[in-house]
């Protein structure tokens, strides 16, 4: 079974819609919007692993440019 989290992103003023358009162009985002509130862009995303999900958020959506802070929220099933 894949996991899945969302993850919480922070921009840079202005860079909200280039931020959310870049990671729904990354393999294993499976949504990517912007938003308003204390997040920017929040994104849906899936791996086989945990350890591979943080590989994801760390080497692929925290390298997109103008992202100044991510929250990783794993799902659950309760």
């Amino acid at each position: 079974m894949a996991v899945q989290a969302y993850i919480l992103v922070q921009t840079e003023v202005g860079k909200a819609a280039d931020v959310a358009r870049a990671i729904g162009e990354i393999a294993g985002v499976t949504l990517a919007e912007d938003v308003t509130g204390p997040y920017d862009v929040i994104a849906r995303v899936e791996g086989p692993s945990m350890d591979e999900l943080g590989t994801l958020v760390v080497s692929r959506i925290q390298t997109v440019p103008g992202i100044t802070r991510t929250l990783t929220c794993p799902i659950v099933r309760i």
